[in-house]
């Protein structure tokens, strides 16, 4: 295109000049408080249960059903605002699913009963359950050199909120009951929503959409608040597209329509069917199984660790302690683990952009594998924690690895469909893990419990290793595309 190309500069270009500064962490704290408030919402459910259990007499299975469906609710929660981001915005998603959270999260702690409090968590999985967004929202922000640290970086959120619920549930629930925690919990989804009153729309989301003056304004914007400038010339979309299909002989290539391609009236069946194609079918069936798998080892380690000590003492009745000194040693031990989850996200911050996703994901959970391995016997109290803070660390890092993947691993056109729907494959291994954390536990089958977690580590590393896509040092993809077209796109942007 001659000269005219010289006075072109593509998204990725523009993000690259920009770099890093003010803006990123004003975006950092809007994502990282939307997650934190999730990260704080999943960990005191483990906590509630029990205290509703007695408070209200409950069984085992009633005390389970609570956690099985606020992941239902993030089943459901998951899927509509990955299509509400994909269709209308990640911005929009965002506000809408912690205005959801928040809403349901004041009314969860008026629940006059056991009924309205299973619909109302189940609501408040539902705002949850949209928290992926956030993810794709950032992501989309971030320079291709240090996206993967920046955006593992929420993890630090996430780890905070752990720490943070752990720790108002050890100090609030024994003096002012579940119902204080649940309103106090709260605050985080409404600093979210202040915060969101300020951030823009992401500009890719923008750019498909052929919204390409917008997506320069808001460049603008981050230039500013960084103290740089956007490069000189015209911003123009180029979406990774199949050279045969598009003809494309050229660097460089003018906008091209975008909203014929992904109009809203169409773009929840076209995103859906795009998952199936023939060039994401593969991925997208392992990076189910890898989701579904992380989630349940996840969720189960997390659970384990507010039953394992007490229910191991249960079954060997003459190591029974009183009641009120089991209870205090729970909130102990949740917290204690919990700690693990800040230097872990740190951890993962360091080794994702040093070393590819696929063989991050594989040698941390080998790690989880042999950490959990003699928790199939019974141990005494410092063993188990020490065991269960090990496992949290090395768990959290994979998750906040794995949430990394899944962003890149699909093109802009269908990530938050893509991510959605991948996180309720993911939930559903979720709901399962209070059958066998609560169920089996309780039930002295401690063996098996731990059997199938290990059995879930094995699967985790078996599916990340078939998955044909590594995403380290790689351009975010707009459209489908396969993996050599993937390199070639990343070699001629480099140019």
């Amino acid at each position: 295109m001659g000269d005219l190309g010289s006075a072109l500069f593509t998204l990725d270009e523009a993000l690259g000049t920009i770099g890093t500064g003010k803006f990123n962490v004003v975006a950092l704290l809007f994502a990282g408080i939307g997650f934190a408030s999730i990260s704080v919402e999943m960990m005191i459910q483990s906590l509630i249960g029990p205290v509703v259990q007695s408070e209200w007499g409950l069984s085992s299975s009633e005390e389970s059903m609570l956690a099985t469906l606020i992941f239902a609710g993030m089943f459901v929660g998951a899927y509509f605002f990955g299509f509400v981001s994909d269709a209308y915005g990640r911005r929009t998603s965002t506000i809408g699913s912690t205005m959801s959270t928040l809403g349901a999260g004041i009314l969860s702690a008026l629940s006059p009963s056991y009924k309205w409090l299973l619909i109302l968590r189940c609501l408040l999985g539902f705002g949850v359950g949209g928290g992926h967004v956030f993810i794709s929202w950032f992501l989309e922000f971030a320079p291709t050199s240090s996206r993967g640290a920046w955006t593992v970086s929420l993890s630090v959120f996430y780890a905070i909120g752990s720490i943070l619920g752990n720790a108002l549930a050890w100090i609030i629930m024994p003096r002012f009951g579940w119902r204080w925690l649940n309103t106090i919990s709260c605050i985080l989804p409404l600093l979210a929503l202040v915060f969101g009153a300020f951030v823009p729309e992401s500009p890719r989301y923008l750019c498909m959409k052929g919204r390409t003056s917008e997506a320069y304004k808001v460049l603008q914007k981050i230039a500013t608040m960084n103290k740089r400038e956007v490069p000189n010339g015209t911003l123009v979309f180029i979406p990774s597209v199949k050279q045969d299909e598009e003809n494309i002989s050229t660097d460089r290539t003018p906008l091209l329509s975008i909203k014929e391609k992904t109009g809203d009236s169409e773009s929840t069946l076209r995103a859906v069917i795009q998952l199936f194609s023939p060039k994401l079918l593969k991925i997208t069936l392992l990076v189910w199984l890898l989701q579904f798998f992380s989630m349940f080892s996840y969720f189960g380690i997390v659970y384990l660790t507010t039953k394992l000590s007490t229910h191991q003492n249960y079954c060997q009745p003459s190591e029974i302690s009183p009641e009120s000194t089991q209870e205090n040693a729970s909130y102990k031990e949740v917290f204690i683990t919990s700690l693990a989850e800040l230097p872990s996200a740190f951890f993962a911050a360091i080794i994702v952009d040093r070393v590819g996703r696929k063989l991050n994901i594989g040698i941390i959970s080998v790690f989880v594998f042999f950490l959990l391995l003699p928790l199939m016997w019974p141990q005494s109290d410092i063993v188990i924690t020490t065991l269960l803070f090990g496992s949290r660390f090395f768990i959290t890092a994979e998750m906040s690895v794995v949430s990394v993947y899944i962003s890149e691993v699909y093109p802009t056109a269908v990530r938050s469909t893509g991510a959605g729907i991948t996180n309720c494959i993911g939930y559903i291994g979720a709901m399962v893990c209070p059958v066998v954390a609560v169920v089996l536990i309780e039930g002295c089958h401690q063996e098996a419990a731990i059997t199938l977690f290990e059995v879930a580590i094995v699967l985790i590393c078996v599916s990340v290793f078939f998955i044909p896509l590594e995403t380290k040092g790689r351009i975010l993809s707009d459209v489908v595309q396969n993996d050599e077209e993937s390199s070639d796109h990343y070699v001629r942007s480099k140019n």
